[in-house]
């Protein structure tokens, strides 16, 4: 049988340790039947693509369990690395293969150019840009894309760029599948794509990608911190070799995925993939409890003065703040109205509590406290906005914006022990805000984060309420034993 690709975008550590990692546990089943052709739109993983590139495309995963159990994969399923091009010339040349079936990304939450209004921000200098690199021409269709200045494409170019050659060349639909952190992501990506092309003005390629190419929904959960030499060390000590890509994740490991797929799949749920008719109990509890706990132990750590999660959950103060947050405002607002969860929720709390705890993980602080303006719209807003429907109280909640306000006052005074890294923040913005007469209300009235919410006076006076018990914690040593 003739092999079948998944055209990437985004070569990170979360899907070297993810998506990968599931096709190589296929393949492990004797299983060969997919291949993965990997490149990145950002300048900062060109070292990565020439480490694996040289190591053709194989590289270590260490998985470690709570317990401290360490696991070590090879991983052999990217078979072609795609140097970064920012005409995109070999990726528009693949996803016109017709033995590419899917094209998938991982670009994180601050990767999306979203606006206030949850469209795409025209404000954006790289969409601008693009917009005008993928207006249609007698060349656009298999051509790539002309240069741009900064050598980078969005997300959108590339996906344009892409789906236009497919469809010029005749290699028939492929399904588009986001694997990022993205709320109702298949259905979101759809729309915002095609709110890109129709400005491209390109109306065929528009009805074409409507009509002809599915966006389904996923929920990806496996905590992938970014590899450090101590892994690369660790790995030399237990197999003797030195892999320079090697990437470590913690041993839990979960995929959700809508069941749509318009040119074949992989048979994942051979190794544990849930395929389902709908991701979204899953993919609310996975958004809200890892990751909303995840952000606000992370801002609170960098108030702390700490440098991995672990260390920051065993902060009892600390821990009571997410705790609080999952059980007295999530839980409510994801069973609200009776409704049960296909997911058992507290013993999901329990089991993330237990994940942020891994102690030989070393999950940083910096790294989970980027993109907070990404972050809050995706992973926080949703609870407000139902716990507010409901006249419920949202203070637990207000905790961790209270946080978030703080974190980024320390930001504004360059107090921070690291830099902070917010694709979505627009730092004008967000100096507006610690510079207010009340910052409180500044940053609880910005609709880009809380939508119909924003400038809600029962929200502003929670995260009064919340900020005053930052200030109290900050004087008592914020969260020491």
């Amino acid at each position: 049988m003739a092999v079948k690709r998944i055209l990437h975008l985004g070569l990170g550590a979360f899907h070297r340790a993810h998506q990968a990692a599931y096709l190589q546990h296929l393949a492990d089943l004797g299983d060969h039947d997919w291949e993965i052709v990997a490149t990145n739109l950002r300048s900062d993983g060109d070292a990565l693509l020439e480490t694996l590139a040289r190591q053709g495309g194989r590289y270590t995963l260490e998985t470690i369990s709570p317990q401290g159990e360490a696991r070590y994969e090879t991983v052999t399923t990217i078979k072609t690395l795609l140097a970064r091009d920012p005409c995109l010339t070999e990726v528009v040349g693949w996803a016109a293969d017709p033995a590419t079936r899917i094209l998938s990304f991982t670009v994180t939450e601050g990767g999306y150019c979203l606006a206030a209004n949850g469209r795409l921000d025209w404000t954006h200098p790289a969409l601008i840009t693009d917009r005008e690199r993928c207006r249609p021409g007698p060349a656009a269709a298999i051509d790539g894309l002309a240069p741009t200045g900064d050598g980078q494409s969005t997300l959108y170019g590339a996906l344009t760029a892409a789906l236009r050659a497919r469809r010029e060349a005749g290699g028939g639909p492929l399904t588009v599948l986001c694997c990022d952190n993205l709320r109702h992501n298949g259905e979101r990506v759809r729309a915002l794509l095609l709110e890109f092309i129709a400005a491209c003005g390109d109306s065929s390629l528009h009805d074409w990608v409507a009509a002809e190419i599915p966006f389904p929904a996923s929920m990806v959960d496996r905590i992938t911190p970014r590899p450090t030499p101590e892994v690369v060390a660790r790995v030399r000590a237990a197999l003797g070799r030195d892999d320079p890509a090697a990437v470590g994740a913690e041993s839990w490991l979960q995929w959700v995925i809508e069941d749509r797929f318009v040119a074949g799949r992989p048979a994942l749920e051979r190794v544990g993939v849930e395929l389902v008719a709908s991701v979204e109990p899953y993919e609310d509890a996975k958004l809200r409890i890892l990751n909303g706990s995840h952000s606000g132990l992370a801002w609170a750590g960098a108030l702390a003065g700490l440098t991995t999660i672990d260390q920051v959950i065993a902060r009892p103060a600390l821990a009571a703040i997410v705790a609080a947050y999952v059980t007295d405002d999530v839980i409510p607002a994801l069973t609200r109205g009776g409704l049960p969860s296909p997911v058992d929720l507290p013993r999901y709390r329990d089991s993330v509590f237990e994940r942020f705890g891994n102690v030989a993980i070393h999950d940083t602080v910096r790294r989970v406290a980027a993109d907070g303006f990404a972050k809050l719209p995706v992973f926080i807003a949703p609870t407000i906005d139902e716990r507010l429907r409901d006249q419920g109280s949202v203070d637990a909640t207000a905790m961790l914006v209270a946080l978030f306000l703080a974190f980024l006052q320390r930001w504004r005074i360059g107090a921070l022990p690291f830099p902070y890294e917010d694709q979505a923040m627009d730092p004008v913005v967000a100096q507006s805000i610690c510079d207010a007469a009340d910052p409180v209300t500044a940053l609880c009235s910005l609709p880009a984060l809380w939508g119909g919410r924003a400038g809600d006076p029962r929200f502003a006076a929670a995260v009064g309420r919340a900020a005053a018990r930052v200030a109290d914690l900050s004087d008592g040593g914020f969260g020491g034993r």
